[in-house]
């Protein structure tokens, strides 16, 4: 187990949550919501709002994985390392997966916090936060 993720625990920035697997595909619900929208804001050309957009995406993405596997996160920093650990080492997830969802967690808050966002991160975030739905999906079933 990576230290980071222990710290997550150790600080209740990742705790058990039995009642997960059945809110899951909520998550997912949401988060296709997330992607269409940001779509529609993406060729609005208002790429800094589908960045916010694509990151919630994955982010409820992410989260319907976490869920699923009876845990809740605190912490957006502790959500990725807990894909990471849970999903990547134990599941085999692509790790190509979680470092995009790494990536959309650090556009968005360079797009909300310093108004620095493009329309090429924003692209790439499209096709990511697509595939990463997609993962989730089959991982829960829905």
């Amino acid at each position: 187990m990576a230290i980071e993720y222990r710290e997550c625990i150790k600080n209740r920035k990742i705790t058990e949550f039995a009642n997960g697997k059945d809110i899951a595909p909520k998550e997912i619900i949401t988060a296709e919501k997330d992607l269409e929208t940001a779509k529609i804001s993406a060729e609005a050309k208002n790429y800094k709002w589908a960045t916010v957009q694509l990151y919630y995406s994955m982010f409820h993405s992410a989260r319907a994985l976490l869920y699923a596997a009876g845990f809740r996160e605190h912490s957006h920093a502790c959500l990725v390392l807990a894909i990471r650990e849970l999903y990547c080492l134990k599941e085999k997830m692509p790790v190509v997966l979680v470092e995009a969802l790494q990536q959309a967690k650090t556009l968005r808050e360079e797009a909300d916090y310093y108004d620095r966002w493009s329309e090429t991160g924003c692209n790439r975030l499209i096709q990511s936060a697509a595939d990463f739905l997609g993962y989730a999906k089959g991982k829960i079933g829905v």
